[in-house]
């Protein structure tokens, strides 16, 4: 992403939960682990992780994603993707610490700065990442390995469309008050299944529908 102007992009946060409970050689363990598990579950739906514009931190990452992406396999089969290559792993884990993250998608404004984006979009993504329900779904769900949210636009213009592989009604909303301002969302509670896309979708060059139904054109959904 370059330029000094507004773009209007989906977002993706992700942590790791008790990441700073670990030893040094376990962070580092559970790094490589979320990096080969993010890029294995986009390979999964037909995206290029290495197009995506990541601002790394030790624990998880804040990217952003090519204009070209269709929201809708992100929002929902990206996440089953994850939610399985990370059962995977964790059932292979032996007596090594679990791997569970936190998930945060959003779509909106943002312009590029030299420590990333700046703007409101990122700010809805990290607080929803931040937000004390996500946490509590995480740690009161011990067989959960994706605690996942999305904005309460996001749900509206991409999940309740019914072009999501998540349905509408395995989420909850959320309401999120950081710093004098609250931020609404929606947050899946029930499990991360659905109905896959099959061969893959999200790249820009796969934009299938079902019969009869209309194509989700990511950049329209500026236009509000």
């Amino acid at each position: 992403m370059n330029g000094n102007g507004l773009v209007y992009r989906l977002l993706l946060a992700v942590d790791i939960q008790a990441y700073s409970k670990r030893d040094t050689r376990e962070q580092l363990l559970a790094q490589h682990q979320l990096s080969r598990a993010l890029d294995g579950a986009a390979a999964d739906i037909g995206l290029e992780r290495a197009r995506w514009d990541k601002q790394v931190g030790g624990d998880g990452e804040l990217a952003t994603l090519p204009e070209d992406v269709d929201p809708a396999p992100v929002a929902g089969d990206f996440v089953i993707a994850l939610a399985g290559r990370l059962r995977e792993l964790n059932g292979e884990r032996g007596d090594r610490p679990a791997l569970r993250v936190r998930l945060a998608l959003h779509h909106g404004t943002m312009t590029a700065g030299p420590f990333g984006p700046a703007g409101d979009a990122p700010i809805v993504v990290q607080r929803l990442l931040d937000s004390a329900p996500l946490r509590r779904l995480l740690t009161g769900e011990p067989a959960r390995d994706v605690a996942y949210a999305v904005s309460e636009s996001l749900y509206g213009d991409v999940v309740r469309t019914g072009f999501c592989a998540l349905p509408p009604a395995a989420f909850q909303p959320i309401k999120v008050t950081a710093k004098g301002a609250a931020f609404r969302g929606h947050m899946l509670t029930g499990p991360a299944e659905g109905r896959r896309a099959q061969g893959g979708r999200g790249g820009p060059g796969d934009r299938s529908a079902p019969p009869g139904g209309r194509v989700l054109d990511f950049p329209r959904l500026a236009v509000r």
